[in-house]
């Protein structure tokens, strides 16, 4: 009797799946009638799309969040904002811990993938300690926050602001409630409030590091020598793209959106607009209102992103670090790419041109159906399509002008930005059969 193939969902399909099953249902909550203050639904397509930009941590919105949602809608955004920044089989894991459940092997996989681990030994551990270290610090930032928000808002909402803006932020979503003063305005009413400012900077740095680097400071401590090399590039790129940037921003912006402030003022503000594009969405400053020459900074910024497994978008800095390696290595005629005396396994560089290419390949053509069917400056189309891939969130001012068309592009490019672009090709190319015999060599002329 013929025996009928039994066809195994890949760990890459799981992933991709979860998301969308998880954004299907946080629309459908999103869209009944009680999660808006008019009591009318909006349109599933908006719907949609606000779940897609709370679930993949972006925090673009079609409507300002306070104006349109009531206190349900509000959290059902928040917490897929919690599902998504951890990675849902993170929530899941936490789950099976509470009600002590059994993490088996295949969960334990799909742990490893969502939180970007080395080694799968170990995982169930860090596990423990990303939630301890998320809840610990967003309870604390929520603490700091409401001292500013409750004189303004009262104890209940004040203390509420304060823990949805806490997990917004560490989470790198960007999704704010600051309608409440004026729609749609971020945190520009708050440009020169020190403590709202270094908190949300912190958690934003803090949720961007990743897991494996949280797991490594806490156990090495402040031993630099000690820590393992993806920290190491971590912590030294995540300085330099706050410093230099921050600097160029400053002179660039000087007489623009910081004209009026002080010198302690800009430069605060200076630090923020760049630390926000890698990835949370937070703004200070009025972003359609940048110079040129700030806005193109900001859509760099943006790219690189964040650090694999944190909270943060972009192709990640370690990616960065890879390429020019790579570039560097290519130039010195050198074979390997080493750093700090060791050398980077060979389908390292194959993954970083890969990732940046599609990454590239995917806001080229998303820009181009943005402006061939709307009236869209280029700047603009590339500044908000970049935004939804990178997950950040910020935009010129067009995100509520989108058609339905421009609505989908955006939509898949913040899910492709959080699932991962390769992982979304990966969950449909399937698992392929290797081939034990190579083809001839061949030569093509390249450059």
């Amino acid at each position: 009797m013929e025996q009928k193939k039994i066809t195994r969902i890949s760990t890459m399909q799981i992933i991709a799946a979860g998301f969308v099953i998880i954004i299907l249902l946080g629309a459908l909550l999103l869209c009944l009638p009680a999660a808006s203050k008019d009591n009318i639904p909006i349109p599933f397509i908006d719907s949609v799309f606000t779940a897609t930009s709370a679930l993949c941590v972006t925090g673009l919105v079609i409507f300002d969040t306070y104006s349109q949602f009531t206190l349900f809608g509000q959290l059902v955004i928040l917490f897929l904002i919690q599902i998504g920044g951890l990675g849902f089989m993170s929530m899941a894991g936490m789950i099976f811990l509470m009600i002590g459940k059994k993490i088996g092997l295949r969960e334990r996989g799909l742990l490893m993938e969502t939180m970007s681990t080395i080694h799968i030994g170990g995982v169930v551990k860090l596990l423990k300690k990303i939630i301890t270290i998320t809840f610990l610090v967003e309870i604390f930032a929520a603490g700091l926050l409401s001292i500013r928000f409750i004189p303004l808002l009262g104890v209940s909402e004040g203390i509420y602001y304060g823990i949805f803006h806490a997990v917004s932020a560490f989470c790198n979503a960007g999704f704010d409630l600051m309608g409440v003063f004026n729609p749609k305005s971020s945190l520009v009413g708050f440009d020169t409030d020190v403590l709202v400012n270094v908190v949300i900077m912190s958690l934003i740095i803090i949720g961007g590091l990743g897991f494996i680097v949280w797991d490594d400071l806490l156990t090495n401590k402040l031993k630099f020598s000690k820590y393992r090399l993806h920290t190491k590039i971590v912590l030294v790129g995540t300085a330099v793209l706050i410093t230099i940037p921050a600097v160029i921003f400053f002179f660039l912006e000087n007489n623009n959106t910081l004209e009026g402030m002080t010198i302690g003022q800009k430069i605060l503000a200076s630090i923020f607009q760049v630390v926000t594009p890698r990835t949370a969405g937070f703004n200070t400053v009025d972003t359609g209102s940048l110079t040129e020459g700030a806005s193109f900074l900001t859509i760099i910024l943006m790219v690189i992103g964040a650090n694999p497994g944190s909270t943060g978008g972009g192709i990640k800095i370690t990616t960065m670090f890879v390429i020019i390696l790579a570039i560097r290595a290519y130039i010195t005629h050198t074979q390997d790419l080493n750093v700090g005396g060791k050398r980077l396994e060979d389908y390292v560089p194959r993954k970083a041109f890969s990732i940046t290419a599609i990454y590239l390949i995917l806001v080229s053509l998303a820009s181009f159906l943005l402006i061939s069917t709307q009236p869209f400056e280029l700047l603009d189309a590339m500044f908000e399509t970049v935004s939804a891939i990178s997950t950040v969130g910020l935009t010129t001012g067009i995100t509520s002008y989108l058609n339905t068309g421009s609505k989908i592009v955006i939509i898949l490019l913040m899910y492709c930005g959080r699932v991962g672009s390769l992982t979304v090709l990966s969950a449909f190319a399937g698992e392929k059969i290797k081939a034990n015999i190579r083809n001839v060599e061949e030569k093509i002329v390249i450059g």
